[in-house]
């Protein structure tokens, strides 16, 4: 695990040609394990440093809080390697409880319930230097334990590219009650409809909403609230890059909403067909949303005024693989529109890859 350096506070005899003695000269008498050892363990000794082997991911801070008594040693009973065991267990018990999940799911007619308790350490860190205060200011450890319910009524016939059937998913979310330092209440809605057309097309429609209320004195959580933009969202615009920023960072907002429209049609002249290239769709969209933060002293009708104001919006056209019942690739021709204010757009093609789209 590691090494202890420890030197003697007791002089040794000096020896060499310049101070008159000889190494020879000396004589050092049989040697007595039984009593070296009793006087080693009470000899008094100075730590100069600790070598430590396989901790390459623990923080300094952590390790010089964790071996300070070490450090503070006066004998060599205060080094022994059980002492330092202790230690180094005590770090690698943390570091390795990075998330707990448990679930639990059961149906309700003809609803899928799912009940949850998750607790998560989390750490906060700065990339690159040039990171905002914002960023830095919530930069370091926090530890979330939560509840969440979710509800789902899934009547579509494929949950990746669905040609019919619709989609109900409400998810309800509680931290700070079973522990943490975080406390929240988070609600978030996903609708989806699909319908069959003429020439094997299908229209799909979907909307996305959700509200982060926290609770008690702290403002919320970087880490906990909602973002916006991306090819898997609101397409035309770069990943999570619409919404609050600073200083060139997003910070994500406590209430947002999406929604979609799609028109899937086959290949051109239908190549492959009742093969590799049934796999393959076009597809026409028209995406908008917006995600802001809120005043919750106001009341509902000020909060849809605010989500109403600065919409942003896209269209466009572009081919959709259908990975098994796994995922879906996009590559896609985007035409942003509702361009804000520190905005980051990609105007033209924009590939996507993910399990759940807008």
């Amino acid at each position: 695990m590691g090494t202890v350096h420890a030197r003697s506070l007791d002089p040794l005899p000096m020896q060499g040609p310049e101070l008159g003695v000889q190494a020879d000269d000396i004589d050092l008498g049989e040697p007595e394990h039984e009593e070296k050892q009793e006087v080693l363990e009470n000899k008094d000794v100075v730590v100069q440093h600790v070598h430590i082997d396989g901790l390459g991911r623990t923080k300094e801070d952590i390790l010089t809080y964790e071996i300070a008594d070490v450090f503070r040693a006066k004998n060599l009973i205060d080094t022994r390697s059980e002492e330092l065991f202790y230690y180094m267990y005590k770090i690698l018990s943390n570091l390795f409880m990075d998330c707990l999940v448990y679930n639990h799911q059961f149906p309700i007619w003809r609803t899928n319930h799912t009940l949850k308790w998750e607790g998560v350490w989390r750490e906060l860190g700065c990339l690159a230097r040039t990171a905002s205060f914002a960023v830095r200011e919530e930069s370091g450890h926090s530890l979330k334990s939560s509840l969440s319910h979710t509800m789902v009524i899934d009547t579509r016939n494929s949950t990746i590219l669905p040609r019919k059937g619709a989609l109900l998913k409400i998810n309800q979310e509680l931290a700070g009650y079973t522990g943490g330092d975080v406390r929240f209440l988070k609600e978030d809605f996903e609708i989806q409809l699909n319908k069959t057309l003429f020439w094997d097309s299908v229209l799909s429609t979907s909307l996305w909403g959700g509200m982060l209320l926290p609770l008690g004195d702290k403002p919320s959580c970087i880490a906990d609230r909602f973002y916006l933009g991306g090819p898997t969202s609101v397409r035309g615009f770069s990943m999570y890059s619409i919404g609050p920023q600073s200083e060139g960072d997003y910070l994500g907002g406590e209430a947002y909403w999406a929604g979609g429209l799609h028109l899937y049609t086959p290949l051109p002249f239908r190549p492959g067909r009742g093969g590799f290239g049934d796999l393959f769709r076009t597809h026409f969209f028209l995406n908008a949303g917006n995600l802001c933060n809120l005043n919750y002293g106001e009341g509902p009708r000020a909060h849809l005024s605010k989500l109403a104001e600065c919409i942003r919006w896209s269209y466009g056209a572009g081919i959709v693989l259908r990975l098994g019942n796994i995922a879906r690739l996009e590559l896609n021709y985007c035409i942003p529109m509702g361009v804000q204010s520190g905005d980051r757009i990609c105007d033209g093609v924009q590939f996507g890859a993910g399990i759940r789209f807008l």
